[in-house]
């Protein structure tokens, strides 16, 4: 698979670290994500691991932060408030995603049928 780019949302994240193999075409993507993104994944990560893990994973994803901007968080809460299940990372990375015509990779049912998003549960 040639590289392509797409915005992991935390659960893609899980995956990837997890080693789930529904997502291995996805290693040697260009990965995008925001700092929201990341805070849920390290919580998630300390929750399951030590902090001295949690952290290394989490750095790993560091240099795939792009800037989220007034207007994404806007139009993200505006989503957000139409689905309310959506967390607000999620919220937030599928209105980055949108914004850089890139696909949303998630395996969330929550967005199972929007547009934009490459759904891979596990």
């Amino acid at each position: 698979m040639t590289s392509t780019t797409f915005f992991f949302d935390t659960y893609a994240l899980f995956e990837i670290i997890r080693g789930n193999l529904k997502y291995a075409r996805y290693q040697e993507a260009v990965v995008v994500t925001t700092i929201f993104n990341l805070a849920e994944l390290n919580y998630g990560l300390k929750k399951e691991t030590n902090q001295y893990r949690a952290n290394e994973l989490t750095s790993k994803f560091s240099s795939a932060v792009v800037e989220v901007t007034v207007e994404d968080v806007e139009e993200a809460m505006s989503l957000k408030i139409k689905n309310k299940d959506l967390s607000i990372p999620d919220a937030i990375g599928y209105t980055v995603a949108k914004r850089l015509q890139i696909l949303f990779l998630t395996g969330d049912e929550d967005f199972k049928e929007m547009l934009g998003v490459e759904f891979v549960k596990k």
